[in-house]
């Protein structure tokens, strides 16, 4: 616990000094606090160029950026949380300490210099590997380490945001993969002390200043779930462009690695010159359009704009987060849809920005398919709870449709690119590509479904296994019982007891003899015991037995006699 506060004070300050280097670098670069709060004006500093000093901030920001992460942290480029994950999930939480540094002075430079990215993967990357270090230092457990990471994670996110509790979901659903009272319990410890340290260097107030919606007639909960559908597409398109653009850059770029941020901010500038309002995050604009201050045509257009400026800031090695822009899109498309509505229906279609809110949330879910992540951000973000119903209406359609158009998040897709499946062990693991079938055990006896629970009891105290399968009259397979199930019906009331075993049999969940010991480790882990069964590759009847000892097998053979 002392050293998840100590990781949330770190995080803490971590994102104070990166939200100083932004304010600083834009000014430098802009002449402004944020330059899209005055789209198309002159920066003071060279007044002369007019707005196309916008054609060379790109450039210079990247010809400063470029050679930093090229030389001292290469995982600093992009948008940061699929590398956090990938090291919470097979690298032991293991982050480099240099990557804060560098990942600050980048991520603050290429927002700064017009960069159309977020400062949320930047932070959780920052604040992650302000977790790990800490952890080596502590030289705890490995699994202590990936908390550490997830602490900085929460961090992060909850002073950079003031969302503390999004910022534990964050860590749970995106980093850890997984929840537990651990896990929640240290990841809030963190997100607390960020979340003070945050409060008290940008004050007690959410880093976006929306207006208060609500719903007020029950046709609008129809228009929301449609928008949760269409905010779906939107998302999952979005990831897709992102990385043909990023494909695109490589084909096109032939020169060193270091020059390529400044040269392709070139081609970013033009886009500034023609859509000053890419420039940096984008928070003003997203607030104008949440008050219903653009017309639809302008809506869709910084939407497509917003799209193909990140996947370009991306694309050249810039260094920034997706979800920001993916807010900013989400925005744009609600803010779009609820202008239609309203000229379609309106007496019954309600404010346009309480669109423009729920499809923030709803085009992050369909992005990421974190939906508690997106559903508390977005309630932190307001305080309005009357609008948490079309929320979670939205969010959940949104993640559900992703679900079905893409099988990667705009995260995973990152990594399933470079061959990484964050579900399988790492490429040089001893244990996980093995056959099942070549390293699975003969199959117990089984146990009839009718057999009493006494008996039952018998054969599992003679069989050196702690769960046995079970069969029906007829011979079919039915499911696995294990020695707790049996252990804890006989502790009940006699006469609550079940006569047999059949009552207390779980299903098995098929594993195969062609699968990999990857897969099926995931099963076993989660089984009733330490053994489950093994079925032909037709799955029409068990043929084997997988146990611990026998997966562990693979790593260290025994053997034969």
């Amino acid at each position: 616990m002392l050293l998840a506060i100590a990781v949330g004070g770190g995080a803490g300050a971590g994102s104070v000094v990166f939200r100083w280097c932004i304010l600083a670098f834009t000014r430098a670069f802009s002449g402004h606090t944020d330059y899209a709060s005055a789209p198309g004006s002159s920066n003071p500093h060279v007044p002369w160029l007019g707005p196309f000093f916008v054609l060379l901030a790109p450039a210079l920001g990247g010809l400063l950026y470029g050679p930093l992460v090229n030389r001292f942290a290469k995982e600093a480029r992009g948008h940061g949380v699929p590398e956090v994950m990938l090291a919470v999930a097979q690298r032991g939480g293991k982050i480099s300490p240099k990557v804060a540094v560098v990942k600050t002075l980048a991520s603050a430079l290429t927002i700064g210099s017009g960069g159309s990215v977020g400062r949320e993967g930047p932070i959780v990357q920052i604040g992650s590997a302000l977790g790990s270090t800490l952890g080596r230092l502590a030289k705890v457990t490995e699994g202590r380490m990936r908390l550490l990471v997830a602490c900085g994670a929460a961090g992060g996110i909850a002073a950079t945001f003031n969302a503390p509790l999004a910022g534990v979901f964050f860590a749970m659903e995106l980093v850890l993969g997984t929840f537990s009272a651990e896990a929640f319990g240290v990841a809030v410890l963190s997100s607390v002390t960020a979340s003070v340290i945050g409060r008290a260097a940008f004050g007690d107030v959410a880093f976006l200043t929306l207006p208060r919606f609500h719903v007020d007639h029950l046709t609008q909960y129809g228009l929301f779930a449609l928008l949760g559908v269409l905010a779906a597409a939107v998302g999952t398109g979005f990831s897709r462009v992102l990385y043909l653009i990023e494909d695109a850059c490589d084909w096109l770029w032939r020169g060193p690695e270091w020059l390529r941020p400044a040269v392709g901010g070139l081609a970013l500038g033009v886009l500034l010159l023609a859509l000053p309002e890419m420039y940096g995050v984008g928070y003003p604009v997203l607030e104008k359009a949440t008050e219903g201050r653009y017309a639809i045509g302008l809506l869709l257009l910084l939407l497509v704009g917003k799209v193909l400026a990140t996947s370009l800031t991306i694309g050249i090695g810039g260094s920034g987060g997706v979800f920001a822009p993916s807010l900013f899109i989400g925005a744009m498309l609600g803010a779009a849809y609820g202008l239609g509505a309203h000229d379609l229906l309106p007496g019954t279609a309600g404010a346009v920005g309480a669109y423009a809110l729920v499809g923030m949330g709803a085009v992050f879910a369909g992005a990421s398919r974190a939906p508690i992540t997106a559903v508390v951000i977005l309630f932190e973000l307001t305080g309005e709870y009357s609008i948490i119903l079309p929320l979670m209406l939205a969010i959940v359609l949104a993640t559900a449709t992703s679900r079905l158009l893409s099988r990667d998040t705009i995260y995973t897709l990152k990594l399933r690119r470079r061959g990484i499946d964050l579900t399988a062990p790492a490429h040089d693991a001893p244990l996980g590509f093995q056959r099942v079938g070549a390293v699975m055990e003969p199959l117990p006896t089984p146990l009839l479904s009718s057999t009493p629970l006494p008996d039952a009891a018998d054969a599992l105290s003679h069989s050196g296994y702690d769960a046995l399968p079970v069969v029906d009259e007829a011979g079919v397979h039915i499911g696995v019982i294990s020695a707790q199930a049996v252990a804890e019906a006989l502790m009940e009331d006699p006469e609550a007891v079940p006569t047999g075993i059949g009552e207390l049999t779980e299903p098995s969940t098929p594993i195969t003899t062609d699968q990999n010991l990857a897969q099926a480790v995931h099963v076993l882990l989660n089984g009733a015991g330490s053994g489950v069964p093994v079925f032909d590759s037709a799955r029409s009847r068990p043929v084997g037995w997988l146990s611990h000892r026998s997966a562990l097998r693979a790593v260290h053979p025994v053997p034969a006699q």
